[in-house]
């Protein structure tokens, strides 16, 4: 009987050892994807912060002091492009890269006004009032979504809403 509690013995440290080295294999895994984790979180948090400035850099070379006119305008199925004959529309960079000074100008009349952008150039807030804008402002006037940047021409939509409203503003 001496043998067999021996072998019974070294089977239960033999299957405890198991134990262990299966469970400290579990605490290695955890612990390694733990810190793959936190080095690819590190990663999109660089690369964020670098395309960032990207999209300003791209923004400012493209899009800001650059007269820019209508190509395509429709308002619920209805053309109304020939309203904005004659327009150039300038976004003008400040200091910032997000928001700043706006005109549109026809025939030597400026009107003047302010344009906003979130922070991935996603949207567009166009808002021309200074002096009393012409009535086809209305349209322009609003928050718009990029639908498309394919430079030259900058495709919107009305931001927030499915109404059926286009504008292209081409770069001059």
């Amino acid at each position: 009987m001496p043998q067999r509690s021996t072998t019974i013995s070294i089977r239960n440290k033999i299957n405890t050892m198991s134990e262990l080295l299966y469970k400290g294999r579990l605490v290695i895994a955890i612990t390694f994807a733990l810190i793959l984790l936190c080095m690819a979180s590190c990663k999109k948090l660089a690369v964020a912060a670098g395309s960032r400035s990207q999209l300003e850099s791209l923004f400012e070379q493209n899009i800001l002091n650059k007269n820019f006119v209508v190509n395509l305008a429709t308002d619920n199925g209805t053309d109304i492009t020939g309203q904005y004959t004659g327009y150039s529309f300038i976004l003008t960079k400040t200091t910032s890269f997000y928001d700043g000074p706006m005109t549109g100008t026809k025939n030597g009349v400026v009107y003047s006004g302010t344009w906003t952008s979130n922070d991935d150039y996603s949207k567009l807030i166009i808002n021309l009032n200074t002096p009393t804008p012409p009535a086809e402002f209305n349209f322009i006037n609003r928050s718009w979504k990029f639908t498309k940047k394919a430079l030259p021409v900058l495709e919107l939509a009305p931001w927030g809403t499915t109404e059926p409203k286009v504008l292209h503003m081409e770069r001059q």
